[in-house]
């Protein structure tokens, strides 16, 4: 694909991958926009990278769903990209009572429900232009999950269905779907239940999305980063290792 003169937006784009991917893709010519919960790390991203879109919305809600819908109706009906980056993950003991019964919720509704909702409410926008591509973040852990986050896991593993389906029932219009996979990289999610040795081993996020732009312009619909894809390739035998005990 033709990564420039698009109009994309980013979900979860004023940290991590989001943000990466967002300030490369502006510097090869498009439209770009994020959107995400918090509006001084939007306004943060903005002021250091002008030109850059922002839009707050919690992706995890329905109604702010359906008002960023019309908002990209009114100021960006040229929207070609949609790149469903946002995610969040926790830690869960199905074991221990006093674990957060809500977490599990609120990763269902980022990491799966946000996806479902935004690419059904967008499809219609992006069937009117002439190239259009879905692009699902999703997880190497969707392929090999570490059971200490076992929700957010199960999430991505959806994710990956999802796309697979997502792609074939589009088969035959002009939109493009991409299933993007990344490794632990350094950003700030999860980083805080992870002991410094692993977040050390992390790929910066800059290498990891220096391959994702490589992947999208050589139409690499499932796009495996780093060390993923052997999670991907050796799922059963590194679940083993990485859940051992």
């Amino acid at each position: 694909m033709q990564l420039t003169g698009n109009t994309i937006l980013i979900t979860g784009g004023a940290t991590g991958i989001g943000l990466v991917l967002a300030q490369e893709l502006l510097k090869l010519g498009n439209e770009v926009i994020i959107c995400g919960r918090r509006r001084n790390r939007l306004e943060e991203a903005r002021a250091a990278n002008p030109g850059l879109h922002i839009r707050v919305c919690d992706v995890s809600d329905h109604m702010a769903r359906t008002s960023l819908l019309s908002w990209l109706e009114d100021n960006f009906p040229s929207l070609n990209i949609l790149i469903n980056n946002a995610g969040v993950q926790h830690l869960y003991d199905f074991r221990n009572s006093t674990s957060n019964r809500a977490l599990p919720e609120e990763e269902i509704a980022t990491n799966l429900g946000a996806p479902i909702h935004l690419t059904t409410l967008l499809l219609p926008l992006l069937e009117r232009q002439a190239v259009a591509v879905i692009a699902n973040v999703s997880s190497g852990l969707g392929f090999t999950p570490l059971a200490q986050v076992p929700v957010y896991c199960a999430t991505k593993a959806a994710l990956h269905s999802l796309t697979l389906s997502l792609r074939h029932q589009l088969r035959d219009t002009n939109i493009s779907v991409f299933e993007i996979i990344p490794p632990l990289v350094t950003s700030e999610l999860g980083s805080e239940h992870r002991p410094e040795e692993v977040n050390k081993s992390a790929m910066p996020t800059e290498d990891a999305v220096s391959e994702i732009i490589a992947g999208l312009e050589n139409d690499t619909l499932e796009l495996a980063i780093g060390r993923a894809k052997n999670l991907v390739s050796k799922r059963e035998e590194l679940f083993s290792l990485m859940n051992a005990g």
